[in-house]
């Protein structure tokens, strides 16, 4: 244990790359707090399908528990505390971390791993929708197949849309995505499957269709010219936004990377990046975080 500390790490959120980090912190026989104010396994608990996981997962539910089995085994060994509660800020000091819950407490450790992940982007965060405020669309990535109808629209191309079809092979409906320039490389994933059809667009403008029609979506592309589709359901696939906690220094693109935040605090997993957003590798980023501060501390002698 660092000196000085009762705690040598404080990790935010117990999603994949959390859950490492306390499982390779235990394994060095490191002091670590997790705080997490929902599920161990964080949004796995709603990703249907896995393809790009070693271990033979097929569902993220079942990392999930695995997971879970994961922390109430190192919270067994007495290292490592669960508190099931929101974190939101983190401050770096000279001597120590600190981690603000919402109930007020301040907690407070050697150094602090903050892996808060991403949350959606909703259409009022991108510039090419403008919708009313009454508008709501629900992630696709959470949408079952009953949520669909025979005219099913999706705003934008992200990689959930992969997944989707892979977890659901057996449905038949068709996915009409509407695809800005900047998703083109992520609908090649999926490209070659004939239940979507790409609807390339520059901006989009939704209104109510009326008499309980669903929504009017009036675009217009590249060129110029101009098409109006009517969606019976409209689901979000726009992407992701970083969850960054207050007193986090972030890039211009709003993402956390560890190289510009206090020495004793430390970001990973999705948090630090729009890149390499992957479950592998926020596992990966969250070992690396808990052994660069043990090799930290032993080198430094605090």
């Amino acid at each position: 244990m660092s000196a000085g500390h009762d705690t040598d790490l404080l990790i935010v959120g117990a999603g994949p790359a959390g859950v490492a980090a306390a499982v390779m912190a235990d394994s060095l026989g490191m002091h670590t707090v997790l705080i997490e104010a929902g599920w161990v396994g964080g949004k796995l608990h709603h990703i249907p399908a896995l393809q790009n996981v070693p271990g033979s997962w097929q569902t993220g539910p079942a990392l999930a528990q695995a997971l879970a089995a994961d922390i109430a085994r190192v919270t067994e060994t007495g290292r490592c505390r669960l508190v099931q509660d929101r974190a939101v800020r983190v401050a770096g000091h000279e001597d120590r971390a600190d981690v603000v819950l919402a109930n007020g407490q301040v907690l407070s450790a050697a150094a602090a791993v903050v892996a808060t992940g991403v949350t959606s982007l909703g259409p009022g965060h991108v510039d090419w929708i403008t919708a009313p405020d009454r508008f709501r669309a629900a992630p696709l990535w959470r949408a079952a197949p009953t949520d669909l109808n025979d005219v099913t629209h999706v705003l934008g191309a992200d990689r959930p849309l992969g997944t989707w079809l892979r977890a659901h092979p057996d449905v038949r409906r068709t996915l009409n995505v509407l695809c800005p320039p900047e998703d083109d490389y992520k609908a090649a994933e999926v490209a070659d499957d004939d239940r979507v059809q790409f609807l390339p667009i520059a901006r989009v403008t939704i209104a109510e269709a009326g008499q309980g029609q669903g929504w009017n979506l009036h675009t217009e592309n590249c060129s110029g010219e101009s098409v109006t589709y009517i969606a019976g359901t409209v689901l979000s696939n726009l992407g992701n936004r970083p969850a960054a906690l207050d007193g986090l220094v972030q890039g211009e693109d709003g993402y956390c990377p560890a190289e510009l935040q206090h020495p004793r605090i430390l970001t990973a997993g999705d948090l630090g990046s729009a890149r390499f957003q992957r479950i592998v590798t926020a596992q990966g980023a969250g070992a690396k975080a808990a052994l660069a501060r043990y090799y930290d501390t032993a080198l430094a002698g605090a």
